[in-house]
């Protein structure tokens, strides 16, 4: 019975998570905290894909339970894109949206804000190529990655023109969802896709999504050599 009453108090306090707003040298981030951080273990944070936030990209992934055995020893930090949280209030006009090097300088401040002594990073798509610049900046802070469909390289000016003229054509989701899913998917899967097409809609704000996908589309190569064939190439320890 002691048992089984522990194992509910253990699932109650996975469940519970605190919001909070934080301010950084490049603007306000909104983060997420889920459980407590355990003595001198890394927290796990995480960064979502363009057209998503933590709740689409990572509620899945962290109520599954064969994750639970590892919440219950580790601290999680999700990280909203700035204006990409659920009921985010639209940014104003003429907002400077940071940089994919600013939104990597944001997470130093986080870090500190909750007093981690380093992070584990979970990432997909543009969260996966902050992560990266985060991790090959700030270098000490970092104790692994996980990387999802990551790209490296910036956009060459064909694939530049192409996601232009589609955005004058196509909607936003529909612009951001070929970034989401392969051809593949999106013939195949087209209950899965009509439901994030409907989530990216309605829960996340179109203004501000539009000035993430744009700086997405203008990031730069990462430059990072792991080959360790090139002489103080940027590389990850």
């Amino acid at each position: 019975m002691i048992n089984e009453e522990q194992s509910c108090i253990d699932r109650v306090c996975l469940c519970v998570s605190q919001e909070h707003d934080i301010e950084t040298p490049y603007g306000m981030l909104h983060v997420v905290i889920r459980g407590a951080p355990k003595g001198n273990k890394p927290a796990i944070l995480t960064y979502h894909d363009v057209g998503l936030n933590h709740k689409l990209c990572f509620n899945t992934f962290f109520n599954n339970e064969d994750m639970q055995e590892i919440t219950k020893h580790f601290v999680v930090c999700h990280i909203d894109a700035p204006g990409q949280q659920i009921g985010a209030s639209q940014l104003p006009q003429g907002y400077q949206y940071p940089t994919m090097d600013q939104l990597a300088g944001m997470l130093p401040t986080v870090v500190q804000h909750f007093g981690f002594k380093s992070i584990v990073g979970i990432g997909v798509g543009a969260g996966a190529y902050i992560l990266a610049k985060f991790a090959l900046i700030f270098p000490d802070l970092v104790e692994g990655l996980v990387l999802l469909n990551i790209d490296p390289n910036g956009k060459g000016w064909i694939d530049w023109a192409a996601t232009k003229l589609s955005g004058l054509t196509s909607a936003l989701p529909d612009t951001v969802l070929p970034h989401l899913f392969s051809q593949e998917e999106l013939m195949n899967n087209t209950e899965l896709v009509q439901s994030y097409r409907q989530q990216i809609n309605n829960t996340v704000n179109q203004f501000n999504l539009q000035l993430f996908w744009n700086m997405y589309n203008s990031r730069r190569d990462l430059e990072m050599n792991r080959s360790g064939t090139v002489i103080n190439a940027k590389t990850l320890k």
